[in-house]
């Protein structure tokens, strides 16, 4: 079984001008990034915050101080420190501040429930954590084997500008609504003031090297169940070095606009904002959950060179920009990812923004990116695109791990710089994820002619219906081609032979519907096997804070109504 790609690889050759086949290794540490923007670039913006901006020298100065205030606290390298924030100017200094001092940042959703986030403090044991102040009395509640020795917390408004701080303790009604949403009083916790009022950090510090772990990024993997993959310096600065060479017109610099409307504790949210931004000495735009009408309001002004984003993201964006009669004109890179990005949205971002929307694709274990479509005119939509530089592919049988012949349906099987080293805590389901070297993605892919590759389903996910597998995601794609459909998710039910393929589907305004009519639909699309036994209506499908259907829980809704 050939384990080694030798140089050419096949996809090569469908690269974009300008960019090359490998990369040198890298070295230092994340806080390189930062520290040669702000010598590049001192007076550059950074960060914008509701309007409020601070430059790259800024920022250094401020994660020194947040260092030395989090040193002065118990802080110390190697420590796991819990990060609960929304997108804000805090939680770049916070993630920074923590890599400063060797320690480990811990990402968290600050939208999980109290359970989601004690599972996760049961498994990393963090005793430092940064909140947001909404969620600071859940790990206050935490119990007594897992209590917080450091708990920080953050008032977000006090990272917008001076007025709207004002504004928000003005007595209206609409004012005081929109203060409740964002911050919270907090008693009992350090504030985030007190952390960054410190006298910079003593130059002195030793600050982690490369091969130090840098993040723990929790993920359910390919076997269902959270686990944290461990994430180092070495992984995340590639994966930053990867991206910046796949888009060689990016000047670094001053002009240079990337938003951050994805959240930043997932993995995508965190290269393409958190490092790769920084490493463009870019304009930071930090959107603390996305709303269409504050990202207009920016792109009139700053648009984007960079739009990390999700298909729902890009089509709700669109589609409030005809409504609005905004332009979108100078956007000039839409980035697509968790999720299949549906072509027919594609040509109408390309002609509103003159510029590119491409897929990507990636795992949170791969830093995450893997795989993206080249920013050029042979960009394949459909397709998730061409291996990024130094990163190595394989298509196997899942059963056996030999490889099959190209064009054929197996799993995909990756290693690179990016590719993480195991699960925090888990060398079991390690070693069950590697096979000689290689990292299984649990994806079944196809590759073409041209070396571009299709997520054909996840493994965990296929189907089997009648001795046949059933690739979930082809199916919700002819569904939502039908005009009384706007969205669909389709799972494996057990039946009498095997599974039955049963769709969730959320009617288009329609006041009739006829399943036997919709399922003829999809036969004319797909073969007879494949088209739904059952299709169940649902006000509205269960989906992640990116917009990502979760197939978990629409079974389980599934069931329920069946079985009611």
């Amino acid at each position: 079984m050939s384990t080694v790609f030798d140089p050419p690889r096949p996809w090569t050759a469908s690269y974009a001008p300008g960019v090359p086949e490998d990369l040198a290794p890298v070295s230092g540490s994340l806080m390189d990034l930062v520290a040669d923007s702000a010598r590049d670039f001192p007076d550059a913006p950074a960060l914008q915050f509701f309007g409020r901006e601070t430059t790259y020298v800024q920022l250094s100065a401020a994660i020194e101080r947040a260092a030395a205030g989090l040193r002065a606290r118990g802080v110390k390298k190697g420590d796991p420190v819990a990060i609960i924030l929304p997108n804000c100017s805090q939680h770049i200094i916070a993630f920074y501040a923590v890599l400063r001092l060797g320690a480990i940042v811990v990402e968290h959703n600050p939208l999980y429930t109290p359970r989601e986030l004690r599972k996760q403090f049961e498994d990393h044991g963090a005793k430092h954590a940064i909140v947001w102040s909404k969620v600071a009395k859940t790990v206050q509640e935490f119990p007594e084997d897992l209590a917080v020795e450091t708990l920080i917390s953050v008032d977000v408004t006090k990272g917008m500008p001076g007025y709207m701080q004002l504004a928000l303790r003005l007595p209206i009604p609409s004012l005081r609504e929109n203060r409740r949403q964002l911050t919270e009083r907090v008693h009992g916790a350090t504030t985030w003031e007190e952390i960054v009022r410190h006298a910079p950090l003593d130059a002195d510090v030793p600050g982690p090297a490369t091969d130090d772990v840098a993040i723990i990024q929790y993920t359910s993997g390919t076997t269902g169940d959270p686990k944290g993959a461990t994430l180092t310096h070495r992984n995340l600065l590639a994966n930053a070095a990867q991206a910046r060479a796949w888009i060689p017109q990016v000047t670094r610099g001053v002009g240079t606009v990337v938003y951050a409307v994805l959240p930043m504790f997932h993995a995508y949210g965190l290269t393409l904002c958190l490092t790769f931004a920084m490493s463009q000495a870019a304009r930071l735009v930090l959107f603390p959950k996305f709303d269409p009408d504050m990202v207009l309001a920016v792109t009139k002004k700053h648009p984007a060179t960079v739009l990390p984003a999700v298909p729902p993201i890009a089509q709700r964006l669109l589609n409030r920009a005809k409504e609005k009669g905004v332009s979108l004109a100078g956007t000039q890179i839409g980035v697509s990812g968790a999720m299949a990005l549906d072509s027919a949205l594609v040509e109408p971002w390309e002609a509103e923004t003159g510029g590119y929307l491409v897929e990507g694709y990636g795992l949170s274990e791969c830093s995450p990116v893997l795989i993206v479509n080249p920013v050029a005119p042979n960009r394949k939509a459909g397709a998730i695109g061409l291996p990024l530089p130094g990163t190595e592919c394989r298509v196997v049988d899942p059963d056996t791990g030999e490889d099959v012949p190209q064009g054929e349906a197996g799993e995909l099987l990756v290693r690179g710089p990016q590719v993480f080293g195991g699960y925090y805590g888990k060398p079991e389901e390690t070693e069950r994820v590697f096979l000689d070297g290689w990292f299984r993605t649990g994806d079944v892919v196809e590759m073409d002619e041209d070396g571009f590759f299709r997520v054909v389903d996840r493994i965990k996910e296929l189907i089997i219906t009648g001795g046949f597998n059933v690739a979930p995601t082809e199916v919700e794609i002819a569904l939502r081609q039908h005009p009384a459909i706007e969205d669909a998710a389709v799972v494996g039910i057990p039946g009498a032979n095997g599974e039955e393929v049963v769709a969730a589907v959320v009617l288009d305004g329609t006041p009739e519907f006829d399943p036997e009519e919709v399922r003829a639909f999809v036969k004319k699309v797909l073969t007879p096997y494949k088209a739904p036994r059952r299709l169940i209506v649902v006000d509205e499908l269960p989906k992640s804070m990116i917009g990502k259907v979760m197939r978990r829980q629409v079974k389980q809704q599934i069931l329920e109504k069946l079985n009611g």
